[in-house]
């Protein structure tokens, strides 16, 4: 990281330009329109402090559980929200999430953002993010961590199949802990890394490639390359917090909807480092617990 960057420094870790995430001034949640981020014409103009005051109505509403979040999202689309549309609007959320925290680190444009991405919708949301990366100009590195050629959701593959035509982004397959080494060799040279491995449906202890690719992103971590996790950070339970081991530990998390009850424990904290509520969409009669 460019020494001459504005920059505090957070428990040895260099953080953001110090106004970046501080709390913005209160905002009633019912005077705010908020705007979804796959139609969101703004979205990519915003720095860290500014997305978190235009999803103030999302950080607002009352946090929820895993299984909340999973419940509120098959029922969007028993509504008839299509699963495609709100992993558009999640994975647009992250690619601006991205964005910002390059830009505000001071690192957008120096190399490439690496997006680990795994077989199901977390990695999905990981699909879209690239393709909006790739969008708004910068290099993008796709790597998927599993031994399938191809993501195993329906939702996940449509954006896989998006991508691989998609001459800007760079993809990589990496299903063995080996595959990972190899990508961890030159991972100090990314913008950020972005873990779009797991996201709710963590049960016991990590299998690789997955485990290879979340001690990839401590060693990323370690050389100061800051880290994005979507929606958990990788092994956090959202429910309650808990770590396995190991755990992704972010500088930044993109939460969807509303806030997670997990990642407002102190040890949830400690890993989701700062966190946005985005939009993606869900209907109020989607919405219970």
């Amino acid at each position: 990281m460019n020494a001459d960057a504005p920059s505090i420094v957070v428990a040895d870790r260099p953080g953001y330009a110090s106004s970046a995430m501080s709390p913005s001034p209160s905002v009633p949640a019912s005077t705010l329109a908020e705007p979804l981020p796959a139609d969101d014409p703004e979205l990519f103009t915003l720095d860290l402090r500014e997305l978190r005051r235009h999803w103030a109505t999302s950080a607002a509403r009352p946090p929820m559980t895993a299984a909340a979040m999973t419940g509120a999202d098959r029922r969007a689309q028993l509504l008839g929200v299509p699963g495609e549309r709100l992993m558009e609007h999640a994975g647009t959320a992250v690619a601006a999430a991205a964005r910002a925290l390059a830009l505000d680190t001071d690192r957008w444009g120096r190399g490439p953002i690496v997006i680990l991405c795994g077989p199901g919708n977390n990695g999905g949301d990981g699909l879209v993010a690239a393709r909006r990366l790739a969008g708004a100009g910068a290099r993008v590195i796709v790597a998927l961590v599993t031994s399938s050629a191809r993501p195993t959701t329906p939702d996940s593959a449509k954006n896989w199949d998006r991508i691989v035509r998609d001459e800007r982004i760079v993809i990589v397959h990496t299903p063995t802990p080996h595959d990972l080494a190899l990508l961890g060799r030159d991972i100090d040279k990314a913008a950020v890394v972005v873990d779009a491995l797991l996201g709710t449906g963590v049960r016991g202890a990590l299998r690789e490639p997955i485990r290879s690719a979340v001690r990839l992103l401590g060693d990323a971590r370690r050389r100061s390359i800051p880290i994005l996790a979507v929606d958990t950070p990788t092994a956090v339970d959202l429910t309650s917090g808990d770590p396995s081991d190991p755990a992704v530990r972010a500088d930044l998390t993109v939460t969807f909807h509303r806030p997670k009850t997990g990642l407002l424990t102190k040890i949830g904290k400690a890993h989701a480092g700062h966190v946005l509520v985005a939009p993606i969409g869900i209907p109020p009669g989607a919405d219970r617990g």
